[in-house]
């Protein structure tokens, strides 16, 4: 059976635009391209696609956006990489109704009816958090920290403090799954601080390794968490990221 054609808003704070399948296919635009390794499908894919930065008239670099997915993910993405037109570059790819993506799963659809996917990432150290699937709207919106004062570290510490560094992590790599004290949009994963934050029930090195690799832990068939490996969070800013949550245990609200 053929899909439908989809919908997808964009709303950029000073008006919003829904675009239609149809619509973005024939965008002038538009054009095939190959992505060489697939976040979500994990091999190279064909895509027909727009350049993100053409669907965001007026967005500054400075500016921050949300990209909601049909399941509750919710990516929080900086505009600054999205306008970029060389080194990593955004697209969105767009599901032809009449030639339908390949299902993600035995039982999950495709990555459409939208997707955003980049040509060559490691050039802006991309990671998978920013490869929304299955996108809905996507919207402008207040930087994280000014939306959810819950989630940020104690405001006494400089701003280059690593804590600080960290938590600039955490919301590229955590947000768009998890809540923290409470804090934040998505509806996919469970929160991180309350009632416990992963630092006080994982003992030595064993949440460094869950992050790594979540199965090599708790092999669980329908886990939904991505393994990072080091190529897209380094060890050196997974200490950056565990030394954050550590320092949020210590400043859980309810």
């Amino acid at each position: 059976m053929p899909l439908h054609a989809a919908q997808l808003l964009i709303d950029l704070g000073s008006g919003s635009r829904a675009w239609q399948t149809e619509e973005l296919l024939r965008h002038p635009e538009a054009r095939d391209i190959s992505i060489q390794d697939d976040v979500s499908y994990k091999r190279q894919m064909r895509y027909r696609a727009v350049p993100l930065a053409d669907l965001l008239p007026g967005l500054k670099p400075e500016d921050h956006l949300q990209a909601v997915a049909l399941d509750g993910f919710a990516a929080e993405l900086s505009a600054a990489p999205l306008l970029e037109r060389q080194g990593a570059r955004a697209w969105l790819a767009i599901e032809d109704p009449h030639r339908p993506w390949p299902a993600l799963a035995a039982d999950k659809p495709s990555a459409g009816p939208f997707y955003l996917v980049w040509t060559n990432p490691a050039a802006g150290h991309i990671s998978p958090e920013q490869w929304p699937f299955q996108v809905a709207r996507i919207q402008r919106l207040a930087p994280v920290a000014e939306r959810f004062p819950a989630l940020r570290p104690d405001p006494a510490l400089a701003a280059d403090d690593p804590v600080n560094q960290g938590f600039a992590l955490f919301q590229k790599n955590c947000l768009a799954c998890h809540r923290l004290n409470g804090a934040g949009d998505s509806q996919f994963g469970p929160d991180l601080n309350v009632p416990y934050n992963p630092t006080e029930y994982f003992g030595g090195d064993f949440l460094k390794r869950y992050i790594r690799d979540p199965q090599s832990l708790r092999r669980w068939p329908q886990a939904k968490m991505p393994g990072f490996s080091n190529s897209v969070l380094p060890d050196t800013e997974l200490e950056l990221l565990l030394g954050y949550l550590r320092h949020m245990a210590g400043r859980k609200q309810p």
